[in-house]
């Protein structure tokens, strides 16, 4: 499989651009930037100021909020997704636990991207939505 190809895959798996065409897809993953991290590097870290959103294409990182770990993120996750639309400090820590491949967005691609498709706007607007329904129906689960 091609890079690009691959790229587009992890990049349709991504509920914010799950509204997103083949070709808007595309668009994404020419704008994304690719970068490789080892294991133990820090990718954000809370209180920091960020614009980037990561898909990871391989490997693995753990999610660390207030000095507890709340999640371990595997190939085909994302985080960041509210920083490239709004920068703001970050809510978690994540660190790379093995060597990672990963794809990144950050609020000037995404800007090209709008500017480029205007279309795509919508498309990231239902995307939102669909992540703001899900963290509802987490946050409002009856406790176990």
């Amino acid at each position: 499989m091609r890079r690009l190809d691959q790229f587009e895959a992890r990049l349709a798996k991504v509920p914010l651009f799950r509204a997103c065409s083949k070709q808007d897809l595309r668009h994404i993953a020419r704008l994304a930037d690719y970068d490789t991290c080892r294991a133990g590097e820090t990718l954000v870290r809370e209180g920091q100021r960020g614009n980037e959103l990561y898909v990871i294409v391989s490997g693995e990182a753990d999610v660390v909020r207030e000095d507890e770990s709340v999640a371990t993120l595997k190939a085909g996750d994302y985080f960041g997704e509210l920083a490239v639309l709004h920068p703001a400090p970050r809510t978690a820590t994540v660190t790379a636990k093995t060597d990672m491949d990963v794809l990144i967005v950050t609020t000037r691609e995404l800007a090209i991207l709008l500017s480029d498709v205007p279309l795509f706007a919508r498309k990231l607007l239902t995307g939102m939505a669909g992540r703001i329904q899900e963290a509802d129906v987490i946050a409002n689960a009856p406790a176990a």
